[in-house]
């Protein structure tokens, strides 16, 4: 399923996300599978995770349904019905595609996600900056960063005991262009890992008060897609 998510709704996190999909289907019918074991989880699946305040035009929501052998096409129009009805404002359903169900053969549920979903290689988003903000200083860092060879961050890696790593973000960063306002930003996305939306803004010397509107993931490319 695609959908975009638009308004104060781009707040919900990863996990919220999810139970405002599963919510959903059980009020719309939709009969989701369930895993097996002691504490049975839905198998409805983010392939990507969206930053929490960052809006989406074009995101993936992947589920394992029951449906009747009796029902044929129309269970892609129905599910979309079904769904539009129950999901909140803020959360809208762009497309519903069928599948057929993979054969899990491998040993383990995270090994099984990993073979069945849909990879991510590549994300763009979208940030409107304030007029007052677009200069020759902010044109002079993009200029700088696309001619940069390692761009060293400090990640944070475990909140708690407060672990940094060092991280350089640069073979993630694809392209960053400045147009009309907006800075389009191409990101790598692989099993290393990708750069973050925040550190694209720290980057860039922007936070959220020099922003002329929420950041905006415009796109996804997918492993193998036409």
């Amino acid at each position: 399923m695609k959908f975009k998510v638009r308004g104060s709704l781009r707040f919900l996190s990863h996990a919220e996300m999810i139970k405002v999909f599963q919510r959903a289907c059980v009020r719309a019918g939709i009969k989701i599978q369930y895993s097996q074991g002691f504490n049975p989880r839905p198998k409805l699946y983010l392939p990507l995770p969206r930053s929490v305040g960052v809006e989406t035009d074009d995101d993936l929501l992947c589920l394992r349904v029951s449906l009747s052998e009796s029902r044929t096409t129309t269970d892609e129009s129905q599910i979309k019905t079904g769904l539009t009805e129950q999901l909140p404002d803020g959360v809208e359903l762009l497309s519903v595609t069928t599948v057929p169900a993979l054969t899990e053969i491998t040993s383990s549920p995270q090994q099984q996600r990993a073979k069945t979903l849909p990879q991510a290689i590549a994300a763009t988003y979208l940030m409107p900056v304030q007029r007052q903000y677009i200069n020759e200083e902010l044109k002079s860092r993009i200029r700088h960063l696309l001619a940069s060879k390692s761009l060293n961050l400090q990640r944070q890696t475990d909140p708690k005991k407060s672990k940094f790593k060092d991280v350089d973000v640069r073979p993630f960063l694809k392209s960053l262009q400045l147009n009309n306002g907006n800075i389009a930003v191409e990101c790598k996305i692989s099993p290393a890992g990708s750069i973050r939306i925040d550190e694209i803004l720290k980057l860039l010397q922007l936070d959220a008060e020099k922003l002329a509107a929420p950041i905006r993931r415009t796109s996804i490319q997918w492993q193998n897609s036409e």
